[in-house]
């Protein structure tokens, strides 16, 4: 019984170390102020994923036997085995998992029910909302409420949002760089991307560095689509277009998360990249990349399946 919980434990421990240490590059990386905010954005995706997908416990099970050289990491085997012979504390920190759980999937649930409810109004207010208004890149485009940040919506087949009245506030050249910025976030599917980190999210709710990482891809998603928009040679547009959504007098404000990171995207979109960035962004890939898969073989040089049966 007490092994039935043991290994679990072990190789949950295990995971958790070996992505925390591939996060641990992620920040050093992606802190270094050269490369790509596109690139920075698909380190910081790698990231969440190596916490949902226990790449190093999944390797250590099945690999780690046919290893002579590969050892357990006993602080790890220890902690499981100490919380698994206890059963008063096996069922507070499983209980305490399962209520933690519970609740960040109520959040999750009761946030996408009230950004459907906010889309419902926007799009009731738009009148034939069967028909997109026009499409931008492929991308269906609709106006709505006046009082509704541009935004995307849907998650296979997103659509982007503008609210009506905003090609009066914008110039023509200042639109498109919106349009720019939006599509970007649809093409990728950055709404699909949020939600799978966030349904991880509410698996690892105790963990601290997971929660950065949602912080982190938040910020690269907004830079990373900047990017797209000085690459349609539109920064500029974006620049004034930003200041007049951002103004608190303006009927028309930017979405909370945009606006949070405001100041660092208008320094990323008026500082003049260097002609290494293309060189340092992928140093940054390959950098990155090869943590991951050296990381994955230093966790089994480190591990082994039969460590729990030893004891």
């Amino acid at each position: 019984m007490h092994e039935q919980i043991a290994r679990p434990l072990y190789y949950l421990g295990v995971h958790l170390l070996y992505a925390s240490l591939v996060w641990l590059v992620a920040w050093l990386l992606t802190s270094i102020p050269h490369g790509s905010g596109t690139i920075k954005h698909w380190i910081w995706v790698a990231t969440s994923l190596n916490f949902m997908l226990p790449l190093g416990a999944v390797v250590d099970e099945s690999l780690a036997s046919h290893f002579g050289w590969a050892s357990p990491l006993g602080i790890i085997g220890g902690v499981g085995l100490r919380i698994a012979e206890d059963g008063v504390l096996s069922a507070i920190l499983g209980t305490a998992w399962l209520l933690g759980t519970a609740l960040m999937l109520t959040r999750l649930c009761l946030r996408l029910r009230a950004e459907r409810r906010a889309l419902q109004g926007f799009e009731d207010s738009s009148g034939d909302h069967k028909t997109p208004m026009f499409f931008a890149q492929g991308v269906p485009v609709r106006f709505g409420r006046a009082s509704q940040p541009p935004s995307v919506d849907g998650l296979l087949r997103p659509r982007i949002f503008l609210p009506r009245g905003i090609d009066r506030l914008l110039s023509k050249d200042e639109l498109d760089a919106v349009l720019l910025h939006e599509i970007a976030h649809a093409k990728r599917r950055d709404n699909l991307i949020r939600l799978v980190h966030e349904i991880g999210l509410c698996a690892l709710w105790f963990h601290p560095l997971v929660w950065i990482t949602g912080a982190r891809l938040s910020l690269y998603r907004e830079l990373s689509c900047d990017e797209y928009v000085i690459r349609g040679a539109r920064g500029r547009d974006l620049v004034s277009a930003l200041a007049k959504l951002a103004h608190p007098d303006r009927p028309f404000l930017l979405h909370a998360t945009a606006s949070s990171f405001l100041s660092l995207r208008i320094a990323h979109l008026t500082t003049p990249q260097p002609k290494t960035g293309r060189v340092a962004s992928r140093l940054l890939a390959m950098t990155f990349g090869a943590v991951l898969v050296i990381g994955v073989f230093q966790t089994v040089a480190h591990t082994a399946c039969c460590f729990l049966a030893k004891h």
